[in-house]
């Protein structure tokens, strides 16, 4: 065996006994897949459809955005799937690229992760939380201040806009961080204790989901949506869609609108539906805790991708029986916003709201509750696996967040850190402004963890590789020129979302350096 250390040069592992705490594999293949389909589902699929259907001004466009979404996040796990199986240690992502383009690339990704990804979305989802708690409580409310410190005004840098922030404490992130330090401190006890957590609420959202495309497709079925949407021989449907069609995209904020063709639009609109399917990969961090990896981190990553994929198009196909896409932001009733101007973008809560008037909302807002505490609890699970265990034993964070507590076998301090610095994101209410800059670096390191996939493949083919990537070379082929070509439009339509985002991993090289340099001193032994 061998072990590496902070610059990746094998050496040998001292032949001595190794007392240190392990991570204990209790995962099974229903929890791990639970941990998949958790943290993808969110709060996300129940807004991004209004932004997707204005963007898009088509029904087949609309429901198209989320077909690329679900070709390239299918392709996605089928990837990672290899890599997961021949690397079955905590960490995943990071792992994959240390090994594959070196050290460098690992930090980057989990500073991002630390920085932006993980923690961003864990504050953003736990907020969220606090907004639909509101709905049984009026008193929670993000404009119920216990403690306002101040107002960030915006202010344009380029192509970025920061600032346009609330600092403070009010009763609905109050109720974010209270879910955000609780889970953080259920995950401490054990793994299994999370992931009964984690069992139980995904079952939950999943029944609550599919009672939400039951219902629209049987008793809420709407005969003015339907003729809207679809019209007689489809021909509703294919409008606008067609490859002469144009689309209209404001540059930037504040920048000119210019017309787009339909492989332009559907790569701009990905900025949601990929939001709402990401976070799929956070099984590979916990990868030290699944019992027999090798088969069930691929099967997991397969079963769990592909079920939330196919529970996303029936969500956004239920939307279209029970609303018109097309709508007037200024409509006095539910139908006449239609889709593309649901009140706050709350397109499930508006459909619940068409098919039982008053008490839809109460309907929905149970449901998102359910839904955000499942995906925040699966993202604290796996987060501090990666940025805090995984780093850390390689040098390049603080050494004790990567030791484990004697009696429960997990990252204590990794985990106090994580909800630490989450807790600072709801008190800045830089959460949400974060959250745009997420799929652009997101895709990047997908992109490069791909690459990484070929890159193995030469520098290791006698590395034993119990499950290969359905598909190669070509589907992992596909997946880096779809993301490509979504990334260079985003870089060139919204950079508002890109360059902040560039910008963030780019300032991980120096701290990558810095680490390296002070903790580059003894090897450091890679137990998983």
């Amino acid at each position: 065996m061998q072990v590496k250390t902070p610059d990746s040069t094998p050496i040998s592992e001292p032949a001595k006994p190794n007392k240190t705490p392990r991570l204990v594999q209790s995962l099974g293949l229903f929890s791990a897949t639970a941990i998949v389909i958790g943290s993808m589902i969110g709060s996300g699929v129940f807004i991004v459809d209004a932004d997707i259907a204005r963007g898009t001004n088509s029904p087949a466009l609309f429901l198209g955005a989320w077909l690329v979404t679900a070709a390239l996040t299918l392709i996605g796990a089928l990837s990672y799937g290899e890599l997961a199986a021949m690397m079955p240690r905590a960490g995943g992502q990071y792992v994959y690229l240390r090994e594959a383009l070196g050290p460098l690339w690992g930090f980057l990704f989990g500073w991002t992760l630390f920085l932006v990804i993980q923690t961003g979305t864990i504050a953003a989802v736990c907020v969220a939380f606090g907004k639909f708690l509101g709905v049984f409580f009026p008193s929670v409310s993000t404009t119920h201040w216990l403690w306002h410190i101040a107002h960030v005004p915006a202010l344009r840098v380029g192509p970025m806009v920061l600032g346009n922030m609330e600092i403070g404490v009010s009763t609905a992130n109050l109720a974010g961080i209270a879910i955000v330090i609780m889970l953080a401190f259920v995950n401490i006890f054990g793994v299994s204790l999370g992931a009964l957590i984690q069992n139980i609420f995904t079952t939950a959202k999943a029944i609550s989901l599919a009672a939400l495309i039951l219902l629209a497709f049987t008793i809420g079925r709407n005969g003015s949506a339907l003729a809207a949407n679809f019209g007689s021989n489809w021909s509703n449907f294919w409008k606008n869609a067609g490859w002469s069609s144009l689309h209209g995209v404001q540059v930037g904020v504040g920048g000119p609108i210019v017309l787009v063709n339909l492989v332009v639009i559907l790569a701009v609109v990905q900025v949601g539906s990929l939001f709402s399917a990401d976070a799929w990969n956070n099984i590979t961090f916990t990868a030290g805790e699944v019992k027999n990896p090798k088969r069930n981190l691929p099967l997991s990553l397969i079963l769990g991708t592909g079920f939330v994929l196919s529970v996303y198009f029936l969500v956004s196909v239920a939307y279209l029986f029970v609303l018109p896409m097309h709508g007037d932001p200024n409509g006095a009733t539910v139908a006449a916003r239609g889709i593309q101007y649901a009140a706050e973008d709350r397109v499930a809560t508006a459909a619940l709201g068409q098919i039982f008037h008053s008490g839809g909302a109460l309907l929905m807002a149970g449901a998102i509750l359910i839904s955000t505490f499942g995906c925040a609890n699966g993202m604290t699970l796996a987060g501090a696996r990666v940025y805090y265990y995984a780093m850390s034993r390689d040098g390049l964070f603080f050494k004790s967040v990567g030791e484990l507590h004697p009696r429960y076998k997990t990252p204590v301090a990794g985990l106090l850190v994580q909800a630490g610095w989450t807790v600072v994101l709801c008190v800045s209410g830089s959460y949400s402004q974060l959250l745009d800059y997420i799929i652009f670096a997101e895709l990047v390191f997908y992109i490069l963890t791909i690459v990484g996939l070929f890159v193995l493949r030469f520098k290791q083919p006698n590395t034993p590789r119990p499950y290969k990537a359905l598909g190669y070379p070509l589907l992992p082929a596909v997946y880096i020129v779809m993301a490509a070509w979504i990334c260079i439009v985003l870089l060139r339509y919204k950079p508002q979302y890109t360059w902040p985002g560039l910008v963030l991993v780019l300032l991980g090289i120096p701290v990558y350096l810095f680490w390296s340099r002070r903790l580059a001193k003894p090897a450091q032994i890679e137990l998983n």
